[in-house]
């Protein structure tokens, strides 16, 4: 058996390449290294680059390895960008899918990983975020994480794939120092950038109906991410007729003013107070994942704490700003 990792060389894609392949799996990736660096995988894992809009470059790998699965992480995942470009991410996350869905039933490959994310629920109003939360999502990016959705589950059923979508709460953390992420687009890294240039860390609101004030989120280190592909890719190779939709989180809820002040204590910054500014359109108060389906379908449940997450990030934050 071989998976197919798109988007296999980038932050999320790279800790899953890590995780199955020391978890005996083989494994092949295909990266256009836009945002990935080859550096980033295991000795001895191929790297074919190309991009899953490219048929005839994905058929290639697909017969070239003998591809039996696939776990497809590509695509673009930044919401102001793709709010500011909606045509572009939908032709990266829906054309490009639907590519390689096509190529993937015409080679007769058994199962297909979806990497979706908490965006499809747009900002629901409950405590915890279950599977069957309506979804709303309030952007193109979350919009197109939904009709993959729908493209992977319709699919599957028609030709007879096992699949599954897992949907990424907040992802931070890092395996290795060397594996960490390079973009400045969550918060976390957000206030190691400011920090490290002595400037106070900025809090979008703190008058949220949350008990300091400021929004809720539920963080998930990358680590635990992997993890629970390992577990749901082997649910896939066991089970040819499952049809999956989970939640990755931890179930717990930490806010900004509490995160930003356990960055500062890692970084040893206490000195640099953060700095309160307006609300950012579209931030819903508090979105925590239930974690239960995936504990019962998977018997996965996540294992590192907030702070794990901050530390690791932050060794991997001074690798790249000595």
């Amino acid at each position: 058996m071989t998976w197919l990792i798109t988007g296999g060389a980038g932050f999320i894609g790279s800790h899953v390449v890590k995780a199955m392949a020391e978890g005996g799996e083989r494994i092949v990736v295909l990266d256009d290294l836009s945002t990935g660096r080859a550096e980033r995988l295991p000795d001895g894992v191929p790297l074919e680059v190309g991009t899953v809009l490219d048929r005839d470059v994905v058929d290639r790998v697909l017969a070239e390895h003998a591809v039996t699965g696939i776990v497809h992480i590509a695509g673009k995942k930044q919401v102001a960008e793709s709010v500011a470009k909606p045509l572009h991410y939908y032709r990266e996350n829906v054309e490009g899918l639907r590519t390689l869905l096509e190529a993937a039933a015409d080679a007769g490959v058994a199962r297909f990983l979806f990497s979706s994310s908490a965006a499809v629920y747009g900002m629901p109003d409950v405590d915890l975020v279950t599977e069957a939360t309506p979804c709303a999502p309030i952007n193109p990016y979350g919009e197109t994480k939904l009709a993959g959705e729908w493209l992977v589950t319709a699919t599957g059923r028609t030709h007879g794939m096992a699949t599954a979508s897992l949907r990424y709460f907040n992802v931070a953390g890092a395996a290795t120092p060397e594996l960490g992420d390079d973009g400045v687009f969550n918060l976390v890294p957000m206030v190691f950038e400011r920090l490290t240039a002595g400037e106070q860390p900025l809090v979008f609101g703190d008058d949220y109906p949350t008990p300091d004030g400021t929004c809720i989120r539920d963080y998930i280190h990358v680590e635990d991410i992997a993890s629970a592909h390992v577990a749901a890719a082997r649910r896939l190779a066991a089970d040819p007729t499952a049809s999956l939709v989970l939640n990755i989180g931890r179930g717990e809820g930490v806010s900004v003013t509490e995160m930003v002040g356990l960055i500062q204590d890692v970084t040893g910054r206490t000195d640099i107070k953060p700095h309160v500014t307006d609300r950012r359109p579209g931030d819903p108060a508090r979105v925590v994942a239930s974690a239960d389906r995936i504990r019962e379908e998977l018997g996965w449940s996540a294992r590192h704490g907030v702070r794990e997450m901050v530390e690791s990030a932050w060794a991997g934050w001074r690798l790249r700003h000595p």
